[in-house]
C-alpha cells in the first residue's frame, strides 16, 4: 500500500521543490515566488510530501497582514502543487490538512487563498468569507478560512515578493 509522509521543508528539498513547481505550473514564476518569499523570511509554514519516499509535492504560507485600523497577522496559501505523476493520489489534499492543523497550533487564526472555489472549498475555504477584504486580488477565486477569531474586513497586504507575478 502506497503512504503519504507530509514533513518541514529541508535545505536538501529545494531544487527537487523548484523542478515541481516548474512543472505545475508551466514556468519558473512560482519557484521564483517560493525562493524570494523563503529569502526575505516571509514563510510561515512550508511543508513537503513523499509519496512511497520520493518527494511528490510542496505548499508554502506567507505572512499576510490584514490593514483595519490595526494591524492583524493572517497567512497566504500560495503555492500549492503537486508533481504530474503524483496528482490524483489525495497528496494536495494531505498537505492542505496537515498544514492547516499545524497553523492552528501555531495559533494562526485565518488564511488566505486565490484559487479554484470547487479544490478549495473542500477545506473550508469561502469567498464569502473574503468578500470583506480589500485586494487586488478581489473576485470570486479569493477565498478565505478562518481557524478562530480573525477580522471579517480590512485591506490584504501581501510580501512584496507577489508583485512580480
Amino acid at each position: 500500500m502506497s503512504s503519504i509522509a507530509i514533513r518541514r521543508v529541508q535545505p536538501a528539498d529545494r531544487a527537487l521543490i523548484s523542478a515541481i513547481l516548474e512543472e505545475a505550473f508551466d514556468g519558473p514564476d512560482e519557484a521564483k515566488l517560493v525562493a524570494q518569499l523563503s529569502g526575505n523570511g516571509d514563510v510561515v509554514l512550508e511543508l513537503v510530501a513523499e509519496f512511497d519516499g520520493a518527494l511528490a509535492g510542496h505548499i508554502l504560507f506567507s505572512r499576510l497582514r490584514v490593514e483595519n485600523g490595526t494591524s492583524f497577522d493572517a497567512v497566504a496559501l500560495a503555492p500549492l502543487s503537486v508533481a504530474s505523476a503524483h496528482q490524483g493520489k489525495g497528496i494536495g489534499s494531505a498537505l492542505i490538512k496537515a498544514a492547516h492543523e499545524q497553523l492552528a497550533l501555531m495559533g494562526e487564526t485565518l488564511s488566505v487563498v486565490l484559487g479554484d472555489p470547487g479544490y478549495y472549498g473542500r477545506f473550508g475555504y469561502t469567498h464569502a468569507r473574503a468578500s470583506g477584504f480589500i485586494s487586488q486580488y478581489q473576485g470570486a477565486y479569493l477565498q478565505a478560512l478562518a481557524f478562530g477569531d480573525a477580522p471579517l474586513s480590512g485591506t490584504l497586504v501581501y510580501s512584496r515578493a507577489f508583485e512580480g507575478l
